[in-house]
């Protein structure tokens, strides 16, 4: 399994009320190919940042079709493979 981030463009406004059922409808899609982990959202860039770990980006692209069926999700700007994960503990 790989680690992805999908960006979405959401705007400035998006509110915990507004993104619950589409985070409902991603988790129901989720499945062992492609399991969202967590998201920020970044307000002033009005962007939500999405982790992902799965096989590849292709079965990214394919839950998040699955949960389109469930409740419209919002764009997709791009799905990265992320190459190196590093956190402060690396550094103790």
């Amino acid at each position: 399994m790989g680690k992805f981030l999908v960006v979405h463009p959401v705007g400035a406004d998006m509110t915990p009320e507004a993104a619950a059922p589409v985070a409902k409808a991603v988790k129901a899609s989720c499945g062992p190919d492609a399991y969202w982990v967590r998201s920020w959202y970044v307000p002033e860039e009005g962007k939500l940042y999405c982790e992902w770990d799965a096989r590849d980006s292709e079965a990214v692209s394919q839950a998040m079709t699955a949960a389109a069926q469930l409740v419209p999700q919002p764009p997709v700007q791009g799905i990265y493979a992320i190459a190196a994960q590093v956190t402060g503990e690396d550094f103790r």
